[in-house]
């Protein structure tokens, strides 16, 4: 799959979001967005572009596939399945979970999931990079525990990501490369027209909430 075949599936569902004013999850704000809310209740498109996610690694040894939660973790599904069919041999589908750790956020594994990786070649799926700080995250955990990251693949990388952001891994693979337009909150273009934030998607709503807190 090509990126331009891939950004049009996104398209297709509705997932390009332009023209708003968007907090994203690194804390910066900008206009544009790719919310993969909207493409997972389509199974046939989500299928598809985890289709091309695992041919891009289907001779990359893979043994689980490990996403950040929540919205990684239908990645992590599709993927799996796919190169367990393409590799006919079984790949695991697990994910990372959020946790609070020394006051930040960070991710942890556990459910069990901390007994399969060790000693395996683990691929890491994420929908969007705009900084890679929570697949960074991920592939920290997965080391920490004796996991072998051989790759990342992303629906989409945004943020201009490369392999050193993530920690050095063998492999990026992103189905679509998107340039987007990131500001620091206080840097904001959007924020000093007054433009209004847009609390449907992306984290506007807990960037107010923290915002009007003392």
């Amino acid at each position: 799959m090509n990126p331009r075949d891939a950004l049009k599936i996104l398209e297709g569902v509705g997932a390009v979001i332009t023209d708003s004013h968007i907090v994203y999850t690194s804390g910066k704000h900008g206009p544009a967005y790719i919310n993969k809310d909207a493409l997972y209740p389509h199974t046939r498109e989500t299928s598809m572009l985890c289709r091309a996610i695992a041919e891009r690694f289907a001779a990359n040894g893979v043994q689980v596939v490990i996403a950040p939660a929540v919205g990684g973790v239908i990645l992590s599904t599709w993927t799996a399945d796919f190169l367990t069919k393409m590799t006919l041999t079984e790949v695991l589908a697990v994910y990372a979970d959020k946790a609070m750790i020394d006051g930040e956020d960070n991710f942890v594994i556990k459910r069990g999931y901390e007994k399969i990786i060790p000693k395996k070649r683990v691929l890491v799926v994420e929908d969007l990079l705009t900084t890679g700080g929570s697949v960074l995250k991920v592939v920290k955990a997965v080391r920490a525990i004796g996991g072998h990251v051989v790759g990342v693949g992303v629906l989409c990388n945004r943020g201009g990501v490369t392999v050193s952001d993530l920690g050095g891994v063998p492999k990026l693979e992103a189905l679509t490369d998107i340039k987007m337009d990131a500001w620091d909150a206080n840097d904001c273009p959007l924020c000093a027209k007054n433009i209004p934030i847009n609390t449907s998607v992306g984290h506007g709503r807990e960037f107010l909430t923290k915002k009007k807190l003392p």
